[in-house]
């Protein structure tokens, strides 16, 4: 994986409240976020060592950065369409899939089916499911709000596994009920 980072591409490493997390960008947006689960000097040598050709520079993340504090800080609904995405094409499966799972709010859930039945493949469910979990960027493309239609969380591919999907599920759950 060393050197998939073009040359205009920078990194990010900062803590949260609920610990370290870090984010890749390149000229057309965010393309990575490492949600928090690793210590920082880790974090750092990991994202270095992924993306090679990479600088490391928060001044493009600062928006980002602000917005993740303010989530996992339990801030309330916090809102991440601001940031820019380097997402697959817009006539890709998963791309349309993660464009539709933006739009999933916060504090909201929907099934895998019903966000299949958004992009017009109903009959999708499980290739949304493997579209999310395979998408660099949580929380930015909400793939934790995906739930299987009997209200069971499911998978979750991040560092963390399910529980940290559930932490993040109940921390929206919380804030959105104030």
């Amino acid at each position: 994986m060393a050197g998939n980072a073009g040359k205009d591409a920078c990194f990010a490493v900062w803590t949260t409240a609920w610990g370290p997390m870090g984010a890749v960008a390149g000229a057309r947006g965010l393309r990575r976020v490492v949600l928090p689960h690793y210590q920082l000097r880790d974090l750092v040598q990991m994202l270095a060592w992924e993306h090679g050709q990479a600088r490391q520079e928060a001044g493009p993340f600062e928006t980002f950065i602000r917005l993740s504090r303010e989530y996992f800080g339990g801030a309330g609904p916090v809102d991440f369409s601001p940031i820019e995405c380097d997402l697959p094409g817009e006539e890709s499966f998963s791309g349309m899939t993660y464009r539709a799972c933006r739009g999933i709010p916060y504090g909201r859930t929907v099934s895998y089916l019903a966000l299949a039945r958004s992009i017009g493949r109903a009959e999708a469910a499980r290739a949304v499911a493997t579209a999310m979990s395979k998408n660099p960027m949580p929380l930015v493309v909400p793939c934790h709000r995906v739930i299987h239609a009997d209200g069971r969380a499911g998978g979750f591919s991040a560092a963390g596994g399910e529980a940290l999907k559930q932490r993040m599920l109940d921390l929206e759950k919380r804030a959105s009920a104030r």
